[in-house]
Parts: C-alpha cells; sequence; structure tokens
C-alpha cells in the first residue's frame, strides 16, 4: 500500500501556523493530522472546528482530524462542516453501535470515518467494528501531548491488525525515521509524526525519511 506521512500540527509554531502549514505542504506532505483534545478524554486542549474551517481555507491538503473527545458523535456534525476529510474517533469514547451511524453520516459528505485505540485498550474492543470503517488509527503513545517515546507493543497491535483489516492503518505517536520503518514493516501505512517533522531544519527531508523507511 501507498505509504503517507501526515505532519502532526500539534507540533508546530502556533505563532505562525498558517506559515508551518505551507512548509509541511511544500515540503510533501500527503495530509495533515489535526489533534483535537477537550481536556476531558485527554489531559489537554487543542482546538476546535472554527480552527479547522481556517486550516481548510489555506491549504488542499486533506485534513485527518482526530479527535480525542468525550462524545465525539455531538461534535460530528460541526468537524464535517469545517471541513474535515477523514474524522478518527476513540473506540474508549464511542458506543460500538454508534460507529455505522457515524460512518454514514461522514460518507454523506464525502468524510471517512477512522476508529482509533489506545496503547492499553486491546484490539478485539474494535475487531467488530472493522467492518464499519474506513480506515484504523493505532496509538503508539498516550494521547494527550506531543513528544512522547513511541511504546513497541503498538507493533504487535498493527501486525494482528493487518491479518484481520486491508485497509488503512495508521499510527500516531513517537514516529520518526527508525519507528517508521518499524511500524511501516509491522502493515501501517500512514504515519503521523509531529516534532520529528516540524522539530526537522529540513522538512521535506525528514518527510521522505518516514515516507520511505520501509524500504
Amino acid at each position: 500500500m501507498k505509504i503517507l506521512v501526515a505532519p502532526s500540527i500539534l507540533s508546530a509554531d502556533f505563532s505562525c501556523l498558517g506559515r508551518e502549514l505551507k512548509r509541511a505542504e511544500a515540503a510533501g506532505a500527503d495530509m495533515l493530522h489535526i489533534d483535537v483534545m477537550d481536556a476531558h478524554f485527554v489531559p489537554n486542549i487543542t482546538v476546535g472546528p472554527a480552527v479547522v474551517k481556517c486550516i481548510r481555507r489555506i491549504t488542499r491538503l486533506p485534513l485527518d482530524v482526530h479527535l480525542m473527545i468525550e462524545h465525539p458523535e455531538k461534535f460530528i456534525d460541526a468537524f464535517i462542516a469545517a471541513g474535515s476529510d477523514m474524522i478518527t474517533v476513540h473506540i474508549e469514547a464511542v458506543a460500538e453501535s454508534k460507529i455505522k451511524c457515524l460512518k454514514l453520516k461522514a460518507n454523506a459528505k464525502r468524510v471517512k470515518l477512522g476508529i482509533s485505540l489506545n496503547p492499553a485498550t486491546p484490539l478485539e474492543r474494535i475487531k467488530a467494528a472493522l467492518k464499519d470503517v474506513d480506515f484504523v488509527l493505532v496509538m503508539s503513545v498516550n494521547p494527550g501531548f506531543s513528544g512522547q517515546e513511541f511504546i513497541p507493543r503498538a507493533l504487535d497491535k498493527i501486525k494482528a491488525l493487518r491479518r484481520l483489516y486491508k485497509g488503512d492503518i495508521a499510527i500516531d505517536g513517537g514516529i520518526n525515521q527508525e519507528t517508521a520503518e518499524l511500524a511501516i514493516r509491522a502493515g501501517a501505512n500512514i504515519l503521523a509524526s509531529g516534532s520529528y517533522i516540524f522539530g526537522a531544519k529540513n522538512m521535506l527531508l525528514a518527510i521522505e525519511r518516514i515516507r520511505n523507511a520501509g524500504n
């Protein structure tokens, strides 16, 4: 499968966010990963639909919006309207019975719906939902803050998931050239990376190193 790189804007300089995102786009990013946090599901607060709407105006890149929030079903309409291309909800935050309905709602607006699970959550929690999502996001750090250390057991989860699931598998957390290679070999094909990309002196080189890590 094609390897896609999604710079995570949580690590960008928000004092000049437009310039940072243009820089990522020029460096060859495939999409932008936008972490939405509510200080309830995770111990941090980031951005909401208004910021996503502004980002939508300044880039043609697909917007991969990761909802790390409680009751995501209450907010999905707002994030669809803001211009999201992909929306991820967490199995820990939404009832399994609601996932199919959320996918139908998103797909009706040509938005993809994904399901994510935290490092401590067993793969079994999402098995029944795999038929009702467009992609899966495996967390390789505990969600909430950028710059955390990669959790290696996420690789076993990806390997097991790839045996069950033929669609896109994303990974988020602690991704650099070395961990990207491990993730790609395990079966991931979408790699979200924050500090490694936005902290690089040469962003184009950082993105290429992730994209080609499995070669």
